[in-house]
């Protein structure tokens, strides 16, 4: 998860690495195009015959499915950390604080990010780690090494296609923060690779790992909420200050964006936890997704109120709506809903809800109803339900790192799984499915709120039930 809240804010906040100047320059330069294909975003090799998302359409595959594959057993999970910014250069601290995991290499073309990274490997008792800043695409020299296993991508969002590309390709498993690539045909060859490669690409969603989604998702596979009918996720989250400020990012990559696309920018939030409750790609999946969205006002109010003549966001045409909403339809008939706003002022909310035949959870706040438990129409307390919290959060009472633990929570388990020969916790269906709301709720706004189909990224295996977030706890 890569978003830009400072970790002491929200417990269920985080923010982003970022790359040099040089590289948002570039990306600037060609803001109109940018790489982006905005026409073409529902087109390209394999997505223009999923766009449809029949099987008849989809792709077929071209190696063997990576659904419930574990990683090879090994003792030390040698990593390499790739964007060094707010995002990277915090988790760098998680991943030295889980036992069996040695930092090997870390890139940024900012030489100053790079020293200090490789100051807190050595500082931890670790071997001096291996440098990369000799340009922005160093990344691609780490990749090459032959002493790692795994590589993380905490970098713009621009650069993580590429980079989760090149990691495959020189055999390593990757992790990238949200979102994992922007466009539909950029999805599905990262599941081409991943099933050619025999390497895992996964999403790194926190959120899923949050304490009181965790324990929502095991109430739901329990049954307490009956049979589920609808969930809701979001990111509603007041980023303009951040957005405008010179300091907090080198350049002004993910205002941009807001130059690009008119839906839901950043839809893993809040996707990913309530895909889990419904064991989408596990036994149900998402096959279409309907949006609407408000004008796009916000950041240019902000702009006039607070951003002088001549500032180089004056040059900048904002199209992205200021709050997208977004309905997800799935194969058993269930909805979810999606919201995106980060222009206007609001509280940090992912609204976080559950809801079936008896009863429903719903988060900021927290609060709960469900028969048999409850009689009278009244919200109660979910500190009540502690009990069904999972094991990680029972072991891990007090973890360490930003935003209330979920951090650590990602880091320890990944890590575990991968220390253990465990099959991870998601994969990259789970990557493609939680990221494909961007290109396709664009499209959708573009046609009047036309659904758009989500194609089949598990080519079938999502009928099959098997294992996700909600683990049994492994004998080490």
């Amino acid at each position: 998860m890569n978003d830009d809240a400072p970790q002491d804010q929200d417990p269920r906040n985080t923010d982003d690495g970022s790359m040099s100047r040089r590289s948002v320059l570039r990306t600037t330069a060609g803001v109109a195009g940018a790489g982006l294909g905005l026409g073409a975003l529902g087109s390209g090799t394999a997505a223009a015959a999923a766009a449809a998302g029949s099987p008849e359409t989809v792709p077929p595959r071209q190696g063997r499915t990576m659904a419930g594959v574990p990683f090879d057993r090994r003792s030390t999970v040698r990593v390499g950390i790739v964007g060094l910014g707010n995002r990277g250069g915090s988790m760098i601290d998680l991943f030295l604080a889980v036992t069996g995991v040695q930092v090997v290499a870390v890139c940024d073309p900012v030489k100053a990010k790079a020293e200090q990274a490789a100051a807190k490997v050595t500082a931890a008792g670790q071997p001096a780690p291996a440098v990369y800043t000799s340009g922005e695409d160093d990344y691609e020299n780490l990749c090459k090494r032959g002493d790692i296993d795994f590589v993380y991508i905490a970098t713009p969002w621009d650069f993580h296609f590429e980079m989760a590309k090149t990691a495959m390709l020189n055999g390593k498993h990757v992790g990238v923060e949200c979102p994992v690539a922007l466009q539909l045909d950029q999805l599905w060859q990262l599941v081409d690779l991943s099933e050619r490669t025999r390497r895992h690409c996964m999403q790194l969603e926190n959120c899923c790992y949050g304490r009181n989604e965790m324990r929502v998702l095991r109430m739901a596979h329990a049954g307490l909420f009956g049979n589920l009918l609808h969930g809701a996720g979001a990111y509603n989250h007041d980023l303009r200050g951040l957005m405008f400020d010179p300091d907090y990012y080198e350049g002004p990559w993910r205002r941009l964006w807001h130059t690009r696309l008119r839906g839901d920018l950043y839809p893993n939030h809040g996707f990913g936890p309530v895909a889990n409750y419904m064991d989408i790609n596990r036994g149900d999946r998402a096959v279409s997704i309907t949006s609407v969205g408000s004008p796009a006002l916000g950041l240019a109010e902000y702009r006039e109120e607070h951003m002088p003549a001549g500032d180089p966001s004056w040059k900048e045409t904002y199209i992205e709506s200021d709050r997208t909403i977004s309905l997800v339809q799935t194969a058993k008939g269930r909805v979810i809903r999606l919201e995106h706003d980060v222009s206007t002022p609001h509280p940090y909310s992912r609204i976080n809800s559950l809801g079936g035949t008896k009863g429903v959870f719903e988060d900021y706040p927290t609060r709960i109803y469900l028969e048999p438990d409850h009689t009278d129409d009244q919200w109660k307390d979910f500190s009540a339900y502690a009990d069904w919290d999972h094991w990680l959060w029972k072991e891990h009472a007090n973890p360490p790192g930003g935003h209330g633990g979920m951090d650590y929570m990602l880091v320890f388990r990944l890590m575990q799984c991968m220390r253990l020969g465990l099959a991870p916790d998601f994969d990259v269906y789970d990557a493609a499915t939680w990221t494909a709301p961007v290109p396709l709720s664009h499209l959708s706004i573009k046609a009047k709120g036309a659904p758009q189909q989500i194609p089949d990224f598990t080519r079938g295996e999502w009928k099959k039930a098997r294992s996700g977030m909600d683990s049994d706890k492994p004998a080490e």
